[in-house]
């Protein structure tokens, strides 16, 4: 089991910075950062770009993976878009995985800023499923050329290519049956928030739920589980997981009884969403990661 840990993008870079080599030294195997224009309550607050985010934080770590959680196609367009992962990827000399998702629809902010057409939940899958296909053409082929309803590209160059081959991993966030096809085609890896629950145990059921379709779409795929990773981002459920060790840890004895090989939280933030105390993120560090690392 793996631990991934999610650092908004909403701090200057000077109070960022330690977090983000924090993440390292403390022995997490992944760490995140929201691709949003805003997000929920924090719209009205500090808020900056994920990718140079991410890059920034290559620049001053050297093992750690680092991740969008989620980029969508909202307000990107897989051209230019898949020029600034390869980017990436060459700063981070390979180290960069690309969490992509639908995106959520024109009740949040993201579509609103940019008065984006209103999608219904199939054409967003729509689109999600062409952006993906897009971006997965774009990252492994030179002069590459697509046509879909919602994307094009013309002779799309994209020498040196990754650092990564064929490509960059992608994790793939999927909670429906098309989605999942779609982290069953394509990913690296498959995350999931769940379908909500008002209760702590209602949320781990709808997500033993998930599990056992994700498991059939990948069957119907012909795709052998285990070359796939399974992420679970711990903090969709209704008890944010560093409220305490013993939820942490809970959280993870779960995750892995389902099957999930790692898990992801959220850096405790001083009020709601997330909020927490960084003591018990200490806490996890030097009692439950170091449990993880011996299994």
């Amino acid at each position: 089991m793996r631990a991934g840990i999610v650092i908004l993008p909403e701090d200057r870079w000077w109070a960022a910075e330690p977090k983000w080599r924090a993440a390292e030294e403390y022995g997490f195997d992944h760490a995140w950062t929201y691709d949003h224009l805003g997000w929920r309550s924090l719209v009205d607050g500090p808020w900056f770009s994920a990718v140079p985010t991410l890059t920034a934080a290559a620049m001053v770590t050297s093992r750690i993976r680092l991740g969008t959680f989620v980029a969508s196609p909202v307000a990107r367009h897989p051209v230019p878009f898949a020029r600034e992962l390869i980017t990436l990827d060459d700063v981070s000399d390979g180290r960069f995985v690309l969490g992509v998702g639908a995106g959520v629809d024109n009740a949040y902010y993201d579509a609103q800023v940019i008065d984006a057409p209103k999608l219904t939940t199939r054409q967003r899958v729509d689109r999600f499923t062409e952006f993906t296909e897009a971006l997965d053409g774009l990252l492994m082929t030179d002069r590459f050329d697509y046509s879909g309803e919602y994307y094009t590209a013309v002779g799309a160059r994209n020498l040196p290519g990754t650092v990564q081959r064929p490509r960059l991993p992608f994790v793939v966030a999927a909670n429906g049956p098309r989605t999942m096809t779609l982290a069953a085609r394509f990913g690296a890896g498959w995350v999931t928030t769940g379908r909500g629950g008002t209760t702590i145990d209602e949320w781990w059921q709808g997500i033993a739920e998930l599990v056992r379709v994700f498991d059939e779409r990948l069957e119907a795929a012909g795709r052998d589980s285990t070359t796939i990773e399974r992420h679970l981002s711990l903090d969709a459920a209704p008890v944010y997981s560093l409220s305490s060790v013993d939820a942490f840890r809970d959280g993870v004895e779960r995750a892995r009884a389902l099957g999930f090989t790692d898990v992801i939280a959220h850096w405790p933030r001083s009020t709601g969403p997330y909020e927490g105390h960084e003591s018990v993120l200490e806490q996890v560090v030097d009692t439950v990661l170091p449990e993880l690392r011996e299994e």
